[in-house]
């Protein structure tokens, strides 16, 4: 039974505020790089995005496609815009499909509520549980999963223009939702501590816009490269098959803590309580984090498990460990270079972050890169929370300075 890894949630260059280069050759190179066996392809309700789709991906006969060495699955992400108990809801939702006939059947009957070639994730005038019922009468192979469901905007649970529970957004149909996307400012252990998502398979992806990023969050399975039974085991939770996500730090996550980005101003859940929610420089609303959220709606402490549970391991981006290593941006020649060289020589960047033994990590790579992978597989870190649209910052080496970090790369 292969073991393989999956990220279901991307982005293509028809989206806005994606890189040109979120197209299928791009994104197969990279999903090589990274060590990403299977792909969504994102964006299939573009008309544009699904012509090349249909171009230059190889259909198998398991419902999922190839492009070099890497597998496609048919993904596609769209935005409900709909009232629901008197106000506006927006709410970001992910569609799987087993199939280009069924895909453009879906695309055919979302074309009378929005325009479908304006953006890659449409604006659609349709209600999240009519989404559900609407793709599942055209094919009930077809997998149907609210998006990074914490967020503050456009989720299922967020703070702003969200629900309390799954089964306010659904009702009848809650049965029909297998599972739900954590997004990167949330991880499962902050899941678990509510009982009402005991009934969903927790599922994480990168929600990439650039190459380089995704995988940034993604899933481990041991079970067929088949579309079937990958929806059998996020359906069924089996965590033999399913075995575990994996995951950002949910700190460095954009919406993690309470904030206020134009007054600099970041605070935990608590702090913002005793400020009523209000900016404490400028007095206006803060935008209200994911920790906070989940503080609200939490019925459980934190450190419970549910039994069962698919776990899930922390991870930082091989090249946010460079940089910071190097004392270098992420996006600088020096990280780049790095990073090129360390996967020619040692591997993929999931073999390297998770799998690669510490005495191959201490002989291949330069002192200071090893020592930071060493420390994130433990978990001795500090990050500094993201806020109101700000990435939280990894600290690998908080005591100290980035030491002499050019000779070590000379090593190369």
């Amino acid at each position: 039974m292969p073991r393989f890894i999956a990220d279901f949630h991307i982005h293509s260059k028809y989206s806005r505020a994606t890189s040109p280069e979120m197209d299928v050759e791009h994104l197969s190179r990279f999903a090589e790089i990274k060590g990403i066996a299977l792909l969504g392809t994102g964006d299939f309700t573009h008309p544009f995005y699904l012509a090349e789709l249909k171009e230059k991906l190889q259909p198998l006969d398991n419902g999922l496609f190839l492009n070099g060495n890497t597998r496609f699955i048919l993904t596609a992400e769209v935005c409900n815009n709909f009232y629901s108990g008197g106000s506006g809801k927006r709410m970001h939702t992910l569609i799987f499909a087993p199939g280009f006939e069924t895909a453009e059947r879906i695309n055919a009957r979302l074309q009378g509520y929005g325009k479908l070639g304006s953006d890659g994730r449409p604006q659609l005038k349709l209600s999240a549980r009519d989404l559900l019922t609407m793709v599942l009468d055209i094919d009930e192979r077809c997998l149907v999963v609210p998006a990074h469901i914490w967020t503050p905007w456009f989720s299922l649970l967020g703070a702003n223009a969200g629900f309390d529970s799954a089964e306010e957004c659904f009702g009848d149909l809650i049965g029909h939702i297998h599972a739900v996307e954590t997004g990167l400012s949330s991880d499962p252990p902050m899941n678990w501590r509510l009982s009402q998502l005991d009934r969903f398979c927790l599922l994480s992806n990168s929600d990439a816009h650039s190459p380089a990023k995704i995988g940034r969050e993604a899933n481990l399975f041991e079970t067929e490269l088949d579309y079937d039974a990958i929806m059998t085991a996020i359906k069924t939770r089996d965590n033999g098959k399913f075995l575990r996500t994996l995951e950002f730090f949910p700190q460095e996550g954009k919406y993690h803590y309470d904030g206020h980005r134009k007054c600099d101003v970041v605070l935990s859940p608590r702090e913002s309580m005793r400020q009523e929610d209000r900016c404490p420089q400028c007095g206006q609303r803060l935008t209200i984090g994911v920790m906070h959220r989940v503080e609200e709606l939490a019925d459980r402490p934190e450190g419970y498990v549910p039994p069962g549970a698919i776990p899930c391991e922390h991870l930082v981006p091989l090249a946010e460990i460079i940089a910071e290593a190097t004392g270098k941006g992420v996006d600088t020649v020096t990280v780049r270079s790095a990073y090129d060289h360390l996967i020619q020589r040692v591997g993929s960047e999931f073999q390297i972050l998770m799998d690669v033994p510490e005495e191959r990590l201490r002989a291949d790579v330069p002192e200071r890169i090893g020592q930071g992978i060493l420390r994130m597989r433990k978990g001795q870190l500090h990050i500094l929370p993201g806020y109101d649209g700000v990435f939280g910052q990894v600290r690998l080496f908080e005591e100290e300075g980035p030491g002499e970090t050019r000779d070590q790369l000379n090593l190369f």
